[in-house]
């Protein structure tokens, strides 16, 4: 499937997305970290993979750390996932009222952006909390995390996505972007992505920024220490 077909779909399944009951999107939560948990195997098994790969190909020895997909990380996104199931529903909560005129009052209720392309470094985590983040907020995800991590990633992303869409989510609600390429025809299907977040370096949001024509969820340049 082509990047636009992938981002279609995926707007397609936003619609229906934002309308789920929230008790069905903590169900697809908790069929997700089922699944998880039960194909530790088979996650572990592409995490080495990569990691052989990343190894040999000289990466550094703190983004091999960061790479490393084990059962410690694989815990703490579990654990992740049933925190969100325990938070109340995100969507529909009303913000605000103000009344503009006798019998006519403006609400703000909040609601799902629609789709969000997030693109990610190599740490395969990360793909885990921001697809249950989405789901969780109604939203339909485009994934594109760093190439050293592909085998990680399939796995996780095919796993949340039979899981989840066995549990009742719209189907195509999340996609899975694997290369550079992907990532510039990504940023011109405004039509249908709502949103980019880039996590990365100052460069590479700027570099975003400037070629895109959807808004950009940009920072500036990561975490800043004060000593006293």
């Amino acid at each position: 499937m082509d990047i636009q077909s992938m981002a279609q779909q995926a707007k397609e399944a936003a619609i229906a997305l934002a309308a789920l009951d929230g008790s069905i999107k903590d169900k697809a939560l908790a069929a997700v970290a089922e699944a998880l948990l039960s194909n530790k195997a088979a996650i572990f098994a592409a995490n080495q993979e990569d990691l052989a790969r990343s190894e040999k190909e000289g990466l550094a020895a703190p983004l091999i750390k960061r790479l490393k997909f084990d059962d410690k990380k694989l815990n703490s996104v579990a654990a992740g996932i049933r925190d969100l199931m325990a938070m109340d529903d995100p969507v529909g909560v009303t913000q605000g009222a103000t009344e503009l005129d006798a019998g006519l009052t403006l609400y703000r209720v909040s609601c799902p952006i629609g789709v969000i392309g997030v693109i990610f470094e190599s740490r395969p985590d990360a793909l885990v909390q921001i697809s249950s983040l989405c789901l969780k907020s109604g939203n339909a995800v485009l994934l594109k995390g760093g190439s050293e991590a592909r085998e990680t990633n399939r796995t996780l992303y095919t796993l949340i996505k039979k899981a989840s869409e066995a549990a009742g989510l719209p189907e195509g609600w999340i996609q899975l972007l694997e290369t550079r390429q992907d990532v510039a025809e990504m940023l011109g299907l405004d039509a249908y992505i709502d949103l980019i977040i880039p996590r990365g370096s100052n460069a590479f949001v700027r570099h975003i920024m400037d070629n895109s024509n959807m808004p950009v969820m940009g920072h500036a340049d990561g975490v800043c220490h004060v000593y006293v």
